[in-house]
């Protein structure tokens, strides 16, 4: 739970580097919350709006850990824009993602390890 809360506390940060633990765990907790949130919507019958409110709320800290992530493999966060190609965007994108970081400093900062 500390890594999505130090996600949530760099909101919109999109300097430094990400460790793979903080993204991937970020992206579970989200997932968790987020099915939960859907059956919450289902039982009370709100139709999705309580998790179109989460989503907005962690639409920004997802983009801002996400270019972090990219920043720890050596990529500027602009590579997040490759998601909107058909279905190869999205593999590239989960292969950077799924990659481990560059040891030592880069031009985004210190290695997190």
């Amino acid at each position: 739970m500390n890594w999505y809360l130090g996600v949530l506390k760099k909101y919109a940060e999109f300097t430094g580097r990400a460790r793979r633990t903080e993204y991937w765990m970020f992206v579970l907790i989200n997932l968790i919350i987020a099915i939960l949130l859907g059956v919450i919507d289902r039982v009370v019958g709100t139709g999705g709006l309580l998790g179109l409110v989460y989503g907005l709320a962690v639409l920004i800290p997802g983009i801002a850990v996400a270019a972090r992530r990219l920043h720890d493999t050596g990529r500027t966060g602009w590579w997040l824009l490759i998601a909107f190609v058909p279905v190869i965007g999205f593999i590239v994108l989960l292969v950077f993602m799924v990659m481990d970081s560059k040891p030592g400093d880069n031009e985004y900062g210190a290695c997190p390890k």
